[in-house]
Protein backbone atom coordinates (compact mmCIF):
# COMPACT_ATOMS: atom_id res chain seq x y z
CA UNK A 1 0.00 0.00 0.00
CA UNK A 2 1.41 3.37 -1.02
CA UNK A 3 1.01 5.99 1.69
CA UNK A 4 0.78 9.64 0.72
CA UNK A 5 3.53 11.76 2.25
CA UNK A 6 2.56 14.05 5.10
CA UNK A 7 1.86 17.64 4.02
CA UNK A 8 2.77 20.88 5.74
CA UNK A 9 -0.66 20.85 7.45
CA UNK A 10 0.40 18.06 9.84
CA UNK A 11 1.12 18.82 13.48
CA UNK A 12 4.82 18.16 12.98
CA UNK A 13 5.05 20.58 10.05
CA UNK A 14 3.13 23.18 12.06
CA UNK A 15 5.61 22.77 14.90
CA UNK A 16 8.45 23.17 12.41
CA UNK A 17 6.84 26.37 11.12
CA UNK A 18 6.51 27.81 14.62
CA UNK A 19 10.11 26.92 15.44
CA UNK A 20 11.59 28.76 12.47
CA UNK A 21 9.59 32.00 12.47
CA UNK A 22 11.87 33.63 15.04
CA UNK A 23 14.79 32.96 12.68
CA UNK A 24 12.99 33.80 9.44
CA UNK A 25 14.12 37.39 8.99
CA UNK A 26 17.77 36.36 9.34
CA UNK A 27 17.67 33.43 6.92
CA UNK A 28 19.55 33.44 3.60
CA UNK A 29 18.49 32.04 0.24
CA UNK A 30 19.82 28.47 0.52
CA UNK A 31 20.89 26.05 -2.20
CA UNK A 32 21.14 22.41 -1.11
CA UNK A 33 23.00 19.98 -3.38
CA UNK A 34 22.77 16.19 -3.35
CA UNK A 35 23.23 13.36 -5.87
CA UNK A 36 19.57 12.50 -6.51
CA UNK A 37 16.06 12.41 -5.08
CA UNK A 38 15.33 8.74 -5.64
CA UNK A 39 12.77 7.00 -3.44
CA UNK A 40 14.35 4.89 -0.73
CA UNK A 41 17.64 6.74 -0.82
CA UNK A 42 17.70 7.41 2.92
CA UNK A 43 18.71 10.28 5.17
CA UNK A 44 20.31 12.53 2.58
CA UNK A 45 17.13 12.85 0.56
CA UNK A 46 14.69 12.98 3.47
CA UNK A 47 16.66 15.59 5.40
CA UNK A 48 17.07 17.77 2.30
CA UNK A 49 13.32 17.77 1.69
CA UNK A 50 12.49 18.47 5.34
CA UNK A 51 14.91 21.41 5.64
CA UNK A 52 13.84 22.86 2.29
CA UNK A 53 10.21 22.73 3.42
CA UNK A 54 11.12 24.51 6.67
CA UNK A 55 12.77 27.29 4.64
CA UNK A 56 9.67 27.60 2.46
CA UNK A 57 7.44 27.73 5.55
CA UNK A 58 9.58 30.61 6.81
CA UNK A 59 8.88 32.46 3.57
CA UNK A 60 12.37 32.02 2.15
CA UNK A 61 13.46 30.84 -1.27
CA UNK A 62 14.57 27.19 -1.04
CA UNK A 63 16.38 25.56 -3.94
CA UNK A 64 17.53 21.94 -4.22
CA UNK A 65 19.81 20.76 -7.03
CA UNK A 66 20.17 17.08 -7.88
CA UNK A 67 20.06 14.69 -10.82
CA UNK A 68 16.35 14.16 -10.14
CA UNK A 69 14.24 11.23 -9.04
CA UNK A 70 10.75 10.30 -7.94
CA UNK A 71 10.83 12.50 -4.82
CA UNK A 72 11.11 15.68 -6.88
CA UNK A 73 7.31 15.87 -7.05
CA UNK A 74 7.13 15.86 -3.23
CA UNK A 75 9.72 18.63 -3.04
CA UNK A 76 7.86 20.83 -5.53
CA UNK A 77 4.54 20.19 -3.77
CA UNK A 78 6.10 21.64 -0.63
CA UNK A 79 6.91 24.92 -2.37
CA UNK A 80 10.55 24.22 -3.17
CA UNK A 81 12.26 24.74 -6.49
CA UNK A 82 14.24 21.81 -7.90
CA UNK A 83 17.00 22.26 -10.48
CA UNK A 84 18.14 19.15 -12.33
CA UNK A 85 21.91 18.91 -12.76
CA UNK A 86 24.16 15.84 -13.23
CA UNK A 87 25.34 15.92 -9.61
CA UNK A 88 25.24 12.15 -9.14
CA UNK A 89 28.32 11.65 -11.29
CA UNK A 90 31.72 11.05 -9.66
CA UNK A 91 33.49 11.62 -12.97
CA UNK A 92 36.14 14.37 -12.46
CA UNK A 93 35.19 15.99 -15.77
CA UNK A 94 31.50 16.12 -14.77
CA UNK A 95 32.45 17.52 -11.34
CA UNK A 96 34.46 20.27 -13.03
CA UNK A 97 31.58 21.14 -15.36
CA UNK A 98 29.20 21.22 -12.39
CA UNK A 99 31.22 24.03 -10.82
CA UNK A 100 30.23 26.32 -13.67
CA UNK A 101 26.63 25.07 -13.64
CA UNK A 102 26.27 25.71 -9.92
CA UNK A 103 28.02 29.06 -10.25
CA UNK A 104 25.47 30.15 -12.85
CA UNK A 105 22.61 28.94 -10.64
CA UNK A 106 24.00 30.83 -7.63
CA UNK A 107 24.18 34.04 -9.63
CA UNK A 108 20.78 33.66 -11.29
CA UNK A 109 18.91 32.88 -8.05
CA UNK A 110 20.86 35.22 -5.73
CA UNK A 111 21.86 32.27 -3.56
CA UNK A 112 23.40 33.33 -0.24
CA UNK A 113 24.47 29.97 1.26
CA UNK A 114 25.33 26.55 -0.19
CA UNK A 115 24.73 23.29 1.72
CA UNK A 116 26.27 20.05 0.38
CA UNK A 117 24.98 16.69 1.58
CA UNK A 118 27.17 14.22 -0.32
CA UNK A 119 30.75 13.98 -1.53
CA UNK A 120 30.60 14.15 -5.34
CA UNK A 121 28.34 17.23 -5.46
CA UNK A 122 30.27 18.75 -2.54
CA UNK A 123 33.42 19.05 -4.65
CA UNK A 124 31.57 21.16 -7.20
CA UNK A 125 29.51 23.04 -4.62
CA UNK A 126 32.52 24.04 -2.51
CA UNK A 127 34.32 25.51 -5.51
CA UNK A 128 31.21 27.38 -6.68
CA UNK A 129 30.46 28.71 -3.19
CA UNK A 130 34.03 29.85 -2.60
CA UNK A 131 34.16 31.58 -6.00
CA UNK A 132 30.99 33.48 -5.11
CA UNK A 133 32.22 34.28 -1.60
CA UNK A 134 29.34 32.40 0.04
CA UNK A 135 29.17 30.37 3.25
CA UNK A 136 29.53 26.63 2.62
CA UNK A 137 27.86 24.05 4.90
CA UNK A 138 28.20 20.27 4.78
CA UNK A 139 26.37 17.44 6.50
CA UNK A 140 28.12 14.17 7.36
CA UNK A 141 25.35 11.60 6.84
CA UNK A 142 27.73 8.64 7.28
CA UNK A 143 31.28 7.65 8.17
CA UNK A 144 32.43 7.43 4.52
CA UNK A 145 34.75 4.61 5.47
CA UNK A 146 38.29 4.44 4.15
CA UNK A 147 40.95 1.75 4.46
CA UNK A 148 44.71 1.75 4.70
CA UNK A 149 47.45 2.14 2.15
CA UNK A 150 47.50 4.36 -0.89
CA UNK A 151 43.90 3.61 -1.87
CA UNK A 152 42.68 4.39 1.64
CA UNK A 153 44.60 7.68 1.66
CA UNK A 154 43.05 8.67 -1.67
CA UNK A 155 39.56 7.82 -0.45
CA UNK A 156 40.08 9.79 2.74
CA UNK A 157 41.15 12.77 0.67
CA UNK A 158 38.00 12.42 -1.42
CA UNK A 159 35.90 12.24 1.75
CA UNK A 160 37.66 15.27 3.27
CA UNK A 161 35.61 17.75 1.24
CA UNK A 162 32.76 17.01 3.64
CA UNK A 163 34.93 18.23 6.53
CA UNK A 164 35.72 21.55 4.82
CA UNK A 165 32.47 23.38 5.46
CA UNK A 166 32.38 26.66 7.36
CA UNK A 167 30.08 24.60 9.55
CA UNK A 168 30.10 20.79 9.45
CA UNK A 169 26.82 19.24 10.61
CA UNK A 170 27.06 15.75 12.12
CA UNK A 171 23.85 13.73 12.41
CA UNK A 172 24.84 12.04 15.69
CA UNK A 173 27.38 12.30 18.51
CA UNK A 174 29.09 9.27 16.99
CA UNK A 175 29.60 11.14 13.70
CA UNK A 176 30.77 14.25 15.56
CA UNK A 177 33.51 12.20 17.22
CA UNK A 178 34.37 10.62 13.84
CA UNK A 179 34.91 13.93 12.03
CA UNK A 180 36.98 15.31 14.89
CA UNK A 181 39.19 12.22 15.11
CA UNK A 182 39.73 11.45 11.43
CA UNK A 183 39.45 14.86 9.76
CA UNK A 184 40.62 17.22 12.49
CA UNK A 185 37.47 19.34 12.47
CA UNK A 186 37.64 21.67 15.50
CA UNK A 187 34.78 22.19 17.93
CA UNK A 188 34.19 25.67 16.52
CA UNK A 189 33.21 24.25 13.11
CA UNK A 190 31.18 21.16 13.99
CA UNK A 191 27.54 21.02 15.14
CA UNK A 192 25.67 17.90 16.24
CA UNK A 193 22.16 17.96 14.78
CA UNK A 194 20.49 14.54 15.18
CA UNK A 195 18.35 13.23 12.35
CA UNK A 196 14.74 14.17 12.81
CA UNK A 197 11.79 11.86 12.25
CA UNK A 198 8.29 12.90 11.28
CA UNK A 199 6.48 12.51 14.58
CA UNK A 200 3.15 13.29 12.91
CA UNK A 201 3.50 10.35 10.53
CA UNK A 202 5.01 8.03 13.15
CA UNK A 203 2.32 8.49 15.78
CA UNK A 204 0.24 5.72 17.35
CA UNK A 205 -2.52 8.11 18.41
CA UNK A 206 -5.39 8.06 15.95
CA UNK A 207 -3.72 5.42 13.78
CA UNK A 208 -6.13 3.72 11.37
CA UNK A 209 -6.11 0.00 12.32
CA UNK A 210 -7.25 -0.99 8.82
CA UNK A 211 -3.70 -0.35 7.66
CA UNK A 212 -2.44 -2.96 10.13
CA UNK A 213 -5.09 -5.46 9.08
CA UNK A 214 -4.13 -5.12 5.43
CA UNK A 215 -0.43 -5.60 6.14
CA UNK A 216 -0.99 -8.53 8.52
CA UNK A 217 -3.11 -10.22 5.86
CA UNK A 218 -0.50 -9.66 3.17
CA UNK A 219 2.25 -11.08 5.38
CA UNK A 220 0.00 -13.92 6.67
CA UNK A 221 0.85 -13.32 10.30
CA UNK A 222 -0.21 -15.73 13.03
CA UNK A 223 -2.38 -13.84 15.51
CA UNK A 224 -0.98 -15.83 18.42
CA UNK A 225 2.68 -14.93 17.84
CA UNK A 226 4.68 -11.94 19.02
CA UNK A 227 6.09 -10.05 16.04
CA UNK A 228 9.73 -8.94 16.00
CA UNK A 229 10.86 -6.93 12.99
CA UNK A 230 14.26 -5.94 11.64
CA UNK A 231 13.75 -3.09 9.13
CA UNK A 232 16.50 -2.36 6.63
CA UNK A 233 17.71 -3.29 3.18
CA UNK A 234 19.10 -6.80 2.88
CA UNK A 235 22.81 -6.26 3.18
CA UNK A 236 25.20 -8.20 5.41
CA UNK A 237 26.22 -5.42 7.79
CA UNK A 238 22.58 -4.77 8.75
CA UNK A 239 22.76 -7.96 10.82
CA UNK A 240 20.04 -10.18 9.36
CA UNK A 241 22.15 -13.32 9.90
CA UNK A 242 22.72 -12.30 13.53
CA UNK A 243 18.96 -11.78 13.91
CA UNK A 244 18.29 -15.32 12.66
CA UNK A 245 20.87 -16.77 15.04
CA UNK A 246 19.50 -14.84 18.03
CA UNK A 247 15.97 -16.07 17.30
CA UNK A 248 17.27 -19.64 16.98
CA UNK A 249 18.88 -19.39 20.43
CA UNK A 250 15.73 -17.86 21.89
CA UNK A 251 13.70 -20.73 20.43
CA UNK A 252 16.10 -23.27 21.98
CA UNK A 253 15.66 -21.61 25.37
CA UNK A 254 11.88 -21.43 25.22
CA UNK A 255 11.25 -24.72 23.50
CA UNK A 256 9.20 -25.27 20.37
CA UNK A 257 5.83 -25.10 22.11
CA UNK A 258 6.55 -21.86 23.95
CA UNK A 259 8.49 -19.96 21.28
CA UNK A 260 5.47 -18.17 19.71
CA UNK A 261 7.51 -15.55 17.84
CA UNK A 262 7.41 -14.42 14.22
CA UNK A 263 10.52 -12.64 12.96
CA UNK A 264 10.21 -10.37 9.92
CA UNK A 265 13.04 -9.06 7.75
CA UNK A 266 11.51 -5.93 6.23
CA UNK A 267 13.46 -4.45 3.34
CA UNK A 268 14.44 -4.85 -0.28
CA UNK A 269 17.34 -7.05 -1.37
CA UNK A 270 18.18 -4.37 -3.98
CA UNK A 271 19.38 -7.10 -6.32
CA UNK A 272 21.45 -8.98 -3.73
CA UNK A 273 19.90 -12.30 -4.68
CA UNK A 274 22.83 -14.37 -3.41
CA UNK A 275 22.57 -12.83 0.05
CA UNK A 276 18.81 -13.34 0.12
CA UNK A 277 19.33 -17.00 -0.76
CA UNK A 278 21.92 -17.26 2.04
CA UNK A 279 19.38 -15.88 4.50
CA UNK A 280 16.70 -18.31 3.33
CA UNK A 281 19.17 -21.20 3.67
CA UNK A 282 20.11 -20.13 7.18
CA UNK A 283 16.47 -19.79 8.24
CA UNK A 284 15.90 -23.39 7.19
CA UNK A 285 19.16 -24.68 8.67
CA UNK A 286 18.38 -23.13 12.08
CA UNK A 287 14.92 -24.68 12.17
CA UNK A 288 13.09 -21.37 11.77
CA UNK A 289 11.07 -22.15 8.67
CA UNK A 290 7.62 -20.67 9.30
CA UNK A 291 8.98 -18.50 12.11
CA UNK A 292 11.13 -16.04 10.12
CA UNK A 293 9.93 -14.41 6.89
CA UNK A 294 11.66 -12.15 4.37
CA UNK A 295 8.80 -9.83 3.42
CA UNK A 296 10.60 -7.35 1.17
CA UNK A 297 10.08 -3.60 0.89
CA UNK A 298 7.23 -2.02 2.86
CA UNK A 299 5.58 1.23 1.76
CA UNK A 300 3.77 1.69 5.07
CA UNK A 301 6.35 1.50 7.85
CA UNK A 302 4.07 3.08 10.49
CA UNK A 303 1.71 0.11 10.00
CA UNK A 304 4.66 -2.30 10.21
CA UNK A 305 5.74 -0.76 13.51
CA UNK A 306 2.18 -0.91 14.85
CA UNK A 307 2.07 -4.63 14.02
CA UNK A 308 5.31 -5.29 15.88
CA UNK A 309 5.92 -6.16 19.50
CA UNK A 310 9.64 -5.39 19.25
CA UNK A 311 11.71 -3.50 16.65
CA UNK A 312 15.36 -4.43 16.17
CA UNK A 313 18.54 -2.76 14.91
CA UNK A 314 21.24 -5.42 14.71
CA UNK A 315 23.87 -3.73 12.53
CA UNK A 316 27.32 -5.27 12.83
CA UNK A 317 28.95 -1.95 11.80
CA UNK A 318 27.95 1.19 13.69
CA UNK A 319 25.11 3.19 12.16
CA UNK A 320 25.63 6.91 11.60
CA UNK A 321 22.14 7.42 13.04
CA UNK A 322 19.66 4.63 12.22
CA UNK A 323 16.34 6.42 11.97
CA UNK A 324 14.12 3.32 12.29
CA UNK A 325 14.96 3.26 15.99
CA UNK A 326 13.59 6.78 16.48
CA UNK A 327 10.59 6.02 14.25
CA UNK A 328 9.71 2.87 16.21
CA UNK A 329 10.03 4.63 19.57
CA UNK A 330 7.93 7.52 18.26
CA UNK A 331 5.16 4.94 17.82
CA UNK A 332 5.71 3.59 21.33
CA UNK A 333 7.42 0.36 20.36
CA UNK A 334 10.18 -1.30 22.45
CA UNK A 335 13.49 -1.46 20.60
CA UNK A 336 16.46 -3.82 20.82
CA UNK A 337 19.63 -2.23 19.50
CA UNK A 338 23.30 -3.12 19.00
CA UNK A 339 25.20 -0.91 21.43
CA UNK A 340 27.32 1.20 19.07
CA UNK A 341 27.11 4.13 16.69
CA UNK A 342 24.29 6.61 16.44
CA UNK A 343 21.56 4.01 16.94
CA UNK A 344 22.38 3.35 20.59
CA UNK A 345 22.38 7.10 21.33
CA UNK A 346 18.64 7.10 20.74
CA UNK A 347 17.79 4.50 23.40
CA UNK A 348 17.18 5.03 27.10
CA UNK A 349 18.46 1.67 28.27
CA UNK A 350 15.75 -0.46 29.89
CA UNK A 351 13.37 2.52 29.72
CA UNK A 352 12.62 2.75 25.99
CA UNK A 353 14.55 -0.31 24.85
CA UNK A 354 17.44 -2.70 25.40
CA UNK A 355 21.05 -2.65 24.19
CA UNK A 356 23.20 -5.67 23.44
CA UNK A 357 26.91 -6.11 22.60
CA UNK A 358 27.36 -5.78 18.82
CA UNK A 359 27.64 -9.14 17.07
CA UNK A 360 26.73 -11.16 20.20
CA UNK A 361 23.81 -13.55 19.49
CA UNK A 362 23.42 -14.57 23.16
CA UNK A 363 23.30 -10.96 24.33
CA UNK A 364 20.87 -10.25 21.50
CA UNK A 365 18.65 -13.14 22.61
CA UNK A 366 18.77 -11.88 26.22
CA UNK A 367 17.60 -8.42 25.11
CA UNK A 368 14.82 -9.90 22.98
CA UNK A 369 13.67 -12.03 25.91
CA UNK A 370 13.50 -8.98 28.18
CA UNK A 371 11.52 -6.97 25.63
CA UNK A 372 9.11 -9.81 24.87
CA UNK A 373 8.51 -10.44 28.59
CA UNK A 374 7.05 -6.98 29.18
CA UNK A 375 3.53 -7.18 30.58
CA UNK A 376 0.71 -4.93 29.37
CA UNK A 377 1.33 -2.25 31.99
CA UNK A 378 5.06 -2.25 31.27
CA UNK A 379 4.46 -1.90 27.54
CA UNK A 380 2.04 0.98 28.07
CA UNK A 381 4.47 2.87 30.30
CA UNK A 382 7.34 2.26 27.88
CA UNK A 383 5.22 3.51 24.96
CA UNK A 384 4.65 6.87 26.68
CA UNK A 385 8.33 7.30 27.61
CA UNK A 386 9.56 6.31 24.15
CA UNK A 387 7.26 8.66 22.24
CA UNK A 388 8.10 11.58 24.54
CA UNK A 389 11.82 10.84 24.25
CA UNK A 390 11.71 11.05 20.46
CA UNK A 391 9.59 14.19 20.39
CA UNK A 392 12.00 15.92 22.76
CA UNK A 393 15.23 14.85 21.08
CA UNK A 394 14.77 13.48 17.54
CA UNK A 395 11.86 15.30 15.89
CA UNK A 396 11.85 16.69 12.37
CA UNK A 397 10.84 20.08 13.77
CA UNK A 398 13.84 20.14 16.09
CA UNK A 399 16.26 19.11 13.32
CA UNK A 400 14.93 21.79 10.97
CA UNK A 401 15.03 24.54 13.59
CA UNK A 402 18.64 23.68 14.53
CA UNK A 403 19.71 23.65 10.87
CA UNK A 404 18.04 26.98 10.13
CA UNK A 405 19.76 28.55 13.14
CA UNK A 406 23.10 27.49 11.63
CA UNK A 407 22.13 29.10 8.31
CA UNK A 408 21.16 32.33 10.08
CA UNK A 409 24.37 32.36 12.13
CA UNK A 410 26.56 32.06 9.03
CA UNK A 411 24.50 34.59 7.07
CA UNK A 412 24.79 37.17 9.86
CA UNK A 413 28.54 36.55 10.20
CA UNK A 414 29.05 37.15 6.47
CA UNK A 415 26.92 40.31 6.55
CA UNK A 416 29.06 41.96 9.23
Amino acid sequence: MNEAPETSTTEDAAASEAAVWATAARLPVVLQVLPSLDVGGGGVERSSIDVAEALALAGKTAIVASSGGRQVVELVRRGVRHVELPLKSKNPVAIRHNIARLGALIEAENVELVHARSRAPAWSARAAARAAGLPFVTTFHGTYNFGGGTLGALKKRYNAVMADGDIVIANSKFITAHVKEHYGVPDTRVRTVPRGVDTARFDAEGFNPNRMVELASRWRLDDGNAVVILPGRLTRWKGQLLFIEALARLRARRGIENFRVTGLLVGSDQGREAYRHELETQISARGLGGYVQIVGHCDDMPAAFMLSDVVVSASTDPEAFGRVIAEAQSMGRPVVVADHGGASEQVLAEETGWLFPPGDPDGFADALEAALNLDAAGRAALAVRAAEHVRENFSKAGMCAATLRIYAELHETRAR
